[in-house]
């Protein structure tokens, strides 16, 4: 399956269900490297329509009913902002449920899957929530983290031993700040000795 946004920034896909969530997240703006997919209807309906026929065949379900419309990407795009501050750990606690349908249904291997209904962004986030929901139970949620560099904050999964990652990419985007601190701690070790 084709991750485009997540390729964009050469970021490698997470795995299984979470590649959904990190997907929707990259399709945030990082300047200067590419604009926001969700910022216009014609962009983001082509994305929306994209992945959930692509989600929907890949887990072997039926898609999302309709064509998404403007209510359709607003509501993607506050599912975007709300996952951001899950990530992060900044999100607020929201006592009124998220209005969205999954159904049960079995696999091959007659597993319960949680199936998403509903129109275009009903459907994917219902998918993303149920993405998420299965991640935290398996313990792979803490892996899937926001570069720390502000101006990037691109979505990647932290595939080190330790889960101490916090760059998507070390060289673009951790060489400053690992440089800038190096340095301050040989000033720092200067001005002790000195």
């Amino acid at each position: 399956m084709s991750w485009t946004s997540t390729e964009r920034y050469r970021i490698s896909p997470a795995p299984g269900g979470l590649a959904l969530v990190q997907e929707l997240l990259n399709t945030l703006a990082i300047p200067p490297y590419s604009d926001d997919v969700l910022a216009d209807d014609a962009t983001g309906g082509r994305w929306l329509s994209d992945v959930t026929a692509a989600w929907a065949e890949a887990q072997g379900w039926p898609g999302p009913s309709g064509l998404p419309g403007a209510e359709d990407l607003r509501r993607v795009r506050k599912l975007r902002d709300r996952l951001a501050g899950l990530v992060t750990g900044e999100a607020e606690p929201v006592r009124a449920p998220t209005d969205v349908s999954l159904r049960p249904g079995l696999d091959e291997e007659g597993r319960v899957a949680l199936v998403p209904v509903g129109g275009p962004g009903e459907w994917l986030e219902a998918a993303v929530w149920a993405q998420v929901l299965l991640a935290q139970a398996e313990g792979t949620w803490q892996r899937l983290k926001l570069c720390r560099k502000p101006a990037c904050r691109s979505a990647f999964y932290d595939r080190s031993r330790n889960n101490s990652g916090v760059w998507h990419d070390v060289r673009r985007c951790g060489n400053a700040a690992n440089l800038r601190a190096s340095r301050a701690r040989r000033k720092q070790r200067a001005a002790g000795t000195g």
